[in-house]
């Protein structure tokens, strides 16, 4: 990979970025193709971020593959989602294992077939003492109802007399939330001209920078998360405070 990302200076490189894989579907078109197979593209894309993410030294790598929302697309295309999703479990899971990386999957899996959420599981189970990158794959996920779910865990706790509702703060319902064990994004990418967030860990990106590229998703390579990682470090992240003038 092209040394893009200087080492030098006090900037850390992100501990956290994820990514909204957006232009699948554009990138087809473009070329005459059917969808199907922007999307083979996309996942080869995949495939380079993660390896590009670990060579950087990104801690977390958090992928927005499917939204709950995706699922009102056509039955056709959401089969095609699903089997290239098969594939890429059945094939990447042992090469991620190899490289030292731990898979993560956030996402509402009572939707997806029973295959597929063994898949996962087993990706899972294998990867999970890795110690390297931690790739989160963001599946059947929308970040209002990963929000309503904690809210409804928590609701059932208080009814059960196992907290005080005065006691309920932004951490307990941060305990709540599908990325619990996970920090919060330093970076969202979004790929494809787009600026929106899409209903994408919206709880979780309350302070985090964005950087919205035009490159398609397919096209996607490690000089555009090199790019995007060094934008990042030029960036004074305050949290709502003020610079001090000393």
């Amino acid at each position: 990979m092209d040394p893009l990302v200087s080492t030098s200076g006090t900037a850390p490189v992100p501990v956290h970025v994820a990514i909204i894989m957006d232009g699948n579907g554009r990138w087809a078109k473009q070329r005459n193709l059917p969808r199907t197979v922007g999307h083979k593209h996309g996942a080869e894309a995949v495939r380079r971020t993660v390896r590009a993410a670990a060579e950087l030294g990104i801690a977390y790598l958090t992928l927005f593959g499917f939204s709950s929302e995706n699922w009102s697309r056509p039955e056709r295309e959401i089969e095609d989602l699903m089997g290239l999703l098969r594939l890429y479990l059945r094939s990447e899971t042992a090469e991620l294992h190899k490289n030292n990386v731990r898979i993560r999957i956030i996402g509402d899996r009572t939707r997806l077939a029973r295959d597929i959420v063994q898949l996962m599981e087993q990706a899972e189970k294998t990867t999970g003492a890795n110690t390297g990158l931690t790739a989160v794959l963001a599946l059947s996920y929308g970040g209002r109802q990963d929000i309503t779910l904690a809210a409804q865990a928590l609701a059932r706790e208080a009814a059960m007399g196992r907290i005080d509702p005065e006691a309920i703060d932004e951490t307990a319902l941060g305990r709540h939330l599908a990325t619990a064990d996970i920090p919060d994004p330093d970076l969202l990418i979004r790929t494809s001209g787009e600026q929106r967030i899409s209903n994408f860990l919206i709880w979780q990106l309350a302070y985090t920078e964005f950087v919205f590229q035009d490159v398609l998703w397919p096209d996607f390579g490690e000089r555009d998360l090199a790019e995007a990682v060094e934008e990042f470090r030029r960036r004074d992240r305050r949290y709502g405070a003020t610079v001090s003038s000393s």
